[in-house]
């Protein structure tokens, strides 16, 4: 247990349990959290003791006390984002390295990892839970809400978003694309649906199912079929995916660019189309470019390269030299302090069109500030 309880660390048998315990800001990560989170890992991949790892957070019960499971993780401190960058605090940039180290680990960890990704599980919470690693197992419920948003806040599908995301759908393009860029939100068995886990079970069944990690020593396989009994499998069936309009997502999500896939979805006369392309015309044009260059070469790259890809990302986004911004100026602190910290929700995106955004804007954010030697994911491999 962490001196300040916001992770719970505890060993059960064979397994290594990680319990987030920060529920009133639905588990959102600090840097802190993430440093607790690695040592845990690190510690148990060369304890012969340990044979899998698990994860979930901690929720709200029906009586308003705070109880395990309902929550998983809304994503990183977004507020503690917008005090750095205006403070210049240097823990800023030890977060996205570490974060991103951390989201590394969990992809590459050679023990079964099994996230419970019950409830609320976005951006930073997407991160931790395995990317679909060989050896990840991630378990949706029918209380499950899945999104990555970061388009709405000005920043860029990060915590290997870009891999992960290019890779739904078996990396057809269209999928990928659309939830990037819009952040729409996915129940349990949509998530499952589309790639981004791997089994969905009946909330009341956490529980159990936590409490047996410590008596399993199987692979992934092993573990996902203990998991898809016949009794789990018939209430699967009852909690239906949302609604995803796969011939439209991928008419108009695989266009070239997205000032070809927004127009278009202007010209469309249906009403999926035309609040689809609301909802992006409220998105930070910038990042709404970035975001699509990204899932696009995402697709060819090893994730290592991904995750150093966006490590440079997330410097220009708070440091976008190249447009004369940073602090308050950049779209990342601007799309916080409109989201977050004011709560207008009325971001004053620079430039405001979609169609003004020109490839010399966007180009320079996939040049990284550093030299490859000294990257500060060099280590990864």
């Amino acid at each position: 247990m962490t001196q300040d309880n916001l992770v719970l660390i505890e060993e059960r048998g064979h397994a290594g349990l990680i319990t987030l315990n920060r529920p009133k800001a639905l588990n959102a990560l600090n840097l802190p959290m993430i440093r607790d989170i690695t040592a845990a890992l690190l510690k148990w991949k060369d304890s012969p003791q340990i044979k899998l790892v698990a994860i979930r957070g901690m929720g709200k019960a029906a009586d308003g006390s705070f109880a395990p499971f309902g929550a998983f993780c809304a994503g990183g401190d977004i507020r503690f984002f917008h005090q750095a960058a205006l403070a210049g605090d240097p823990a800023l940039e030890d977060f996205f390295t570490e974060e991103y180290s951390l989201n590394h680990l969990i992809h590459t960890y050679p023990k079964p990892y099994v996230a419970f990704l019950d409830g609320i599980c976005m951006g930073g919470g997407m991160g931790i839970s395995g990317h679909g690693g060989a050896n990840t197992v991630r378990i949706t419920t029918e209380r499950t809400k899945m999104a990555m948003p970061e388009t709405m806040i000005g920043l860029f599908p990060d915590v290997g978003g870009g891999w992960f995301l290019s890779r739904c759908d078996g990396a057809q393009p269209g999928m990928g694309e659309y939830l990037a860029l819009t952040g729409h939100l996915l129940n349990g068995a949509a998530a499952v649906d589309v790639g981004l886990a791997d089994v969905q079970i009946a909330s009341l069944e956490l529980a159990a199912l936590w409490d047996s990690m410590g008596n399993k020593e199987g692979d992934v396989k092993q573990i996902l079929a203990s998991m898809t009994t016949k009794s789990i499998a018939l209430r699967a069936d009852s909690m239906p995916a949302n609604s995803l309009n796969r011939s439209k997502i991928s008419h108009f999500f695989a266009q070239g660019n997205i000032t070809s896939i927004v127009a278009a979805l202007e010209a469309d006369s249906s009403d999926w189309a035309k609040e689809t392309a609301a909802l992006l015309r409220k998105r930070s044009p910038l990042m709404l470019h970035v975001t699509l260059d990204l899932v696009r070469r995402a697709r060819g790259m090893e994730i290592a390269d991904e995750l150093r890809l966006e490590r440079d990302l997330v410097r220009h986004c708070f440091h976008t030299q190249h447009l004369q911004r940073s602090g308050a100026a950049t779209e990342t602190v601007e799309g916080i302090r409109a989201l977050a910290v004011d709560k207008d929700h009325a971001p004053k995106w620079q430039p405001a069109r979609i169609e003004d955004i020109t490839p010399e804007m966007v180009a320079p954010f996939f040049s990284s500030p550093w030299p490859a030697n000294a990257h500060l994911l060099q280590h990864l491999s």
